[in-house]
């Protein structure tokens, strides 16, 4: 029985995923009260937002349970 793997490459866009993030907080949170709701400071909701720092798995789960987009959605664009 031989078994072949596939090369697959996936290109991680984070200015992308940050422009989901930024929608995800809306018009109405600052950086700050979004930072106090995700329990992380200013400074790193700014990094996402501005692609310079990946969320971390912890992070996307509280952004899906925030805002009830898929994981996939956050990092993709893709389904809902």
């Amino acid at each position: 029985m031989t078994t072949t793997h596939k090369n697959i490459s996936v290109r991680v866009d984070l200015k992308a995923i940050g422009r989901r993030i930024r929608e995800i907080r809306g018009f109405d949170l600052t950086q700050e009260q979004f930072g106090e709701i995700l329990a992380l400071p200013q400074t790193q909701i700014s990094k996402y937002e501005l692609g310079l720092s990946a969320p971390t798995v912890e992070i996307l789960l509280k952004l899906k349970a925030h805002s009830g987009k898929s994981i996939d959605w956050i990092l993709t664009g893709e389904g809902h």
